[in-house]
């Protein structure tokens, strides 16, 4: 007994799942046997059909700025109302939806107009939803590649205006390729549960995917009606929905502009050199300056090939670029002028008062202490006597009686006939006497071209010292200026909400 009850069930829930897929069957026949996909769904050539339009936004894959194109995965959500399927649930067995292939009925050709590899359409052909009342819905997805035209002023810090057209284009299978005009097709914004127009790209955070390079401000839409040459045609009709993009510039932070700050703060090491190091300030020099030509054709490859503006990070390197020039030129400079003897210039008084004097005191270096002269060992009083003599002898008597002149008085006879034999040799003494004098007079100009040679160098560090300020504060006030112009360049309040 209970096994025919068991068998009897089957056999119903068997014939209710036939009759069901009958009824499917049926009204499938019903809908499409005499349908034409080519034709609009109006009833009278002047009626307009309503197109309810919702573009959801799954991943924004990529903007490649090399070649300004935007990769985007979107959802293309359409309904319409077609009276020829229109049906009542209740003469088919309580059936409310019926999805059939697209091409088995009429669709609205949409097609993204700015696209810019061939792909109108979508990628995939999903079914369409037939509902009770002859309202259509289909939901196909598409990945665009669009053109974007790339402001690159502010790069690494921009933000671009990305655009995704969509018109009515027209179907591959049809002989005629002229598209509706806006009295033959209207577009309208799909609505939310509240009513209100969704007039924006829809973002569903659950199903979306963050982009690691861009984050999305704002994506309105507007519906945009063309007149077709003149003010009584009826034009097209076309949906413009905008793409605010911002750039997330960590990566660049990390990996472009800390290290290019860093190599370019060396520069500023070469005046730590002495100032005679000219050849190893300019090795110093040279190598940040191809340090900066290096990160300058990686900043070249990442952006486009436009001369209408130079962007931000170009802009830093070209700068410090310059400043590393006018760093070597510098050292060159100083090195002329560290390395000038009194043989091939003459120093000026007042260029000495400036550098030597004027500018220290003003850097507050201050005049070097003198030093004290070595004390010399204490001499016998008759050795003291006896130079301070020869002294006032030199003064006033030839060098040949230096030494005789009032000896004879100062000591006995027995010292007459010694000055009497030094008097014969006094030609030899007056050639010793000769080199002497010779010896001391080189000294005293080697001192005296030591003491100005020194000065040139003293010079070439006080013209290091200030060039170093000088650059210490340019390259500041450069790099503040530029980078806080990027710092002002943000998205605009624009009267839209945020997409997310």
């Amino acid at each position: 007994m209970a096994g025919a009850l068991l068998s009897a069930l089957l056999l119903l829930q068997l014939l209710g799942r036939g009759e069901g897929k009958n009824e499917e069957l049926r009204l499938y026949h019903h809908l499409l046997d005499n349908y034409d996909p080519g034709s609009r769904p109006v009833q009278k050539p002047e009626d307009t059909v309503t197109i309810t339009l919702k573009v959801t936004l799954t991943n924004l894959i990529s903007l490649n700025e090399k070649e300004e194109t935007l990769t985007t995965s979107v959802w293309i959500g359409i309904d319409w109302h077609d009276y020829r399927l229109n049906y009542s649930k209740d003469d088919f067995g309580g059936v409310e939806i019926l999805r059939v292939p697209s091409e088995l009925v009429w669709l609205p050709e949409i097609v993204l107009e700015n696209n810019i590899d061939g792909q109108f359409g979508v990628a995939y052909a999903a079914n369409v939803l037939i509902s009770d009342g002859g309202y259509v819905s289909w939901l196909p997805p598409a990945i665009y590649r669009s053109t974007c035209a790339v402001e690159v002023t502010y790069f690494p810090f921009d933000w671009q205006n990305c655009s995704l057209i969509f018109r009515w284009g027209p179907r591959p299978w049809l002989r005629s390729s002229q598209t509706y005009n806006a009295e033959e097709v209207e577009f309208v914004f799909a609505k939310d549960n509240g009513g209100e127009a969704i007039s924006k790209i829809d973002i569903d955070t659950e199903a979306y995917t963050e982009n690691g390079e861009w984050a999305i401000d704002f994506c309105p839409g507007v519906i945009r009606h063309h007149n077709a040459g003149s003010a009584d045609g009826p034009g097209d009709t076309d949906v413009l929905y905008s793409l605010i993009i911002r750039r997330k510039p960590l990566f660049y932070v990390i990996n472009i502009i800390v290290p290019c700050v860093l190599i370019s703060g060396l520069v500023l090491l070469a005046y730590f050199l002495p100032a005679q190091a000219g050849g190893q300030k300019c090795t110093v020099s040279i190598n940040v300056l191809l340090a900066q030509t290096v990160f300058l054709f990686l900043i070249a490859q990442k952006i486009p090939e436009t001369s209408l503006s130079v962007p931000l990070l170009g802009r830093y390197l070209i700068f410090v670029m310059v400043v590393a020039t006018l760093i070597v030129m510098n050292c060159v400079i100083v090195l002329n002028v560290s390395l000038r003897t009194p043989t091939t210039h003459a120093m000026s008084p007042r260029l000495c008062h400036v550098l030597l004097e004027l500018l220290p005191r003003l850097l507050g270096w201050g005049l070097p202490p003198e030093v004290p002269p070595a004390a010399s060992p204490p001499r016998r009083a008759s050795s003291l006597g006896l130079l301070l003599r020869a002294e006032e002898l030199i003064l006033k008597k030839p060098r040949s009686e230096l030494v005789f002149e009032g000896q004879r008085h100062r000591h006995g006879t027995w010292t007459a006939v010694l000055c009497q034999s030094l008097g014969a040799a006094a030609p030899e003494i007056r050639c010793c006497v000769d080199a002497v004098n010779f010896v001391a007079e080189s000294t005293r100009d080697q001192e005296t071209t030591g003491e100005e040679v020194s000065d040139w160098v003293q010079m070439g560090k006080v013209l290091d010292n200030v060039c170093f300020w000088a650059a210490l504060v340019l390259f500041l006030l450069g790099s503040s200026l530029i980078f806080l112009g990027a710092y002002f360049n943000r998205v605009p309040e624009l009267p839209y909400p945020p997409c997310m």
